[in-house]
């Protein structure tokens, strides 16, 4: 199948409801069980068809979306009761991701961003609390299978972001001085250039600071105890310390700002040498309730949109020599979550 069809299936896919399963599904793999991200606080599978990936949150309920068994031990993915696409297969999540640990080391906040999930976890008995060595422990183990490709660490900050930054260098020295040949990435909030040189000694090779949004209105609406100048300047010195096409940011979209505004975006983060992920908002019970308190209405983020912003944005990084393929960590390895232009589309 061709791949711009595959590219409008997934999204298809990551725009509709929760994946529907039989009653007595087993997968073959350990169900992923995020505290980060857009499927955090729920169990999820990682899907893949025609070379890409989705991960899907799971039901034994009524969805648009059900996961029907072949006889070749594959799937089919059904839609309203027809056939939406056949030779499905399940992938493997190591940690987090397929063929990636990746780590959130805290899930309790001193920020307040309305779209995240994270500080709620903890009161709903979903939140994971991980030592250093249990971390440290499972990307080796991980490793040792053969499975495991790249590392990366994210974290909510519980006290202080120095605070944060301090755990994830002492587990990133660890982790490089013995596999000094893993990719490891960061993902965390930080105040300054000289926290962002501390990650990058301690071993980290790629960094992504989120910006989230680039609508300066809805930033304050969502993360109003941030900076949004000084995160993009933050991201600025990053480039400089990692390098040209080493720096990530997100930019959540479906919050009521323009695609103008997204792809300005895009482009302010390209001519850095950042390439933005584009993350299409979820909402669910925990975050609906929050996002509503500032949002008169959001309408759910169409298939077609995500399109359209990827390959625009494909668009953008080629302009500016930039590819998501030069990143071996995180979302843009990953895939699941996004349309990913020239790895999706």
């Amino acid at each position: 199948m061709d791949q711009n069809i595959m590219a409008v299936k997934k999204a298809q896919l990551l725009a509709g409801g929760p994946l529907s399963v039989p009653d007595n599904f087993t997968s073959p793999f350990t169900l992923s069980h995020s505290t980060a991200g857009p499927g955090a606080g729920s169990a999820s599978l990682v899907l893949e068809f025609g070379g890409l990936r989705v991960k899907k949150t799971i039901v034994t309920g009524n969805s648009d979306f059900y996961l029907r068994r072949s006889y070749d031990n594959s799937y089919t993915l059904m839609k309203d009761g027809e056939i939406f696409l056949e030779n499905v297969s399940i992938g493997q999540t190591l940690a987090h991701a397929p063929e990636q640990a990746f780590f959130n080391l805290e899930t309790e906040c001193i920020y307040h961003c309305r779209f995240c999930t994270s500080p709620a976890l903890k009161g709903r008995g979903a939140a994971k609390s991980l030592t250093d060595e249990q971390i440290i422990a499972s990307i080796k183990n991980h490793f040792e299978s053969g499975k495991l490709k790249s590392a990366a660490l994210t974290s909510a900050v519980v006290s202080t972001p120095q605070k944060t930054i301090d755990r994830m260098c002492r587990i990133l020295e660890t982790v490089k001085l013995d596999l000094p040949d893993l990719p490891l990435g960061v993902e965390p909030y930080v105040e300054n250039e000289t926290q962002i040189l501390q990650l990058k000694e301690a071993g980290a090779e790629e960094i992504k600071l989120n910006i989230e949004s680039y609508d300066m209105d809805i930033f304050e609406k969502v993360c109003g105890e941030q900076d949004l100048d000084r995160i993009l300047d933050n991201i600025s010195a990053a480039v400089n310390i990692f390098g040209k096409g080493k720096v990530m940011s997100n930019i959540i979209y479906g919050m009521g700002e323009t695609d103008e505004n997204i792809l300005a975006g895009c482009e302010h983060l390209a001519s850095m040498g950042c390439v933005a992920t584009l993350r299409p908002l979820k909402l669910n019970d925990i975050n609906r309730p929050q996002m509503e308190e500032v949002f008169d209405h959001i309408s759910p983020v169409k298939a077609e949109r995500m399109i359209h912003l990827a390959k625009e944005y494909k668009k953008i990084l080629e302009k500016y020599d930039l590819t998501t393929r030069s990143f071996k960590t995180m979302c843009h390895e990953c895939t699941c979550c996004d349309i990913v232009p020239m790895r999706d589309i």
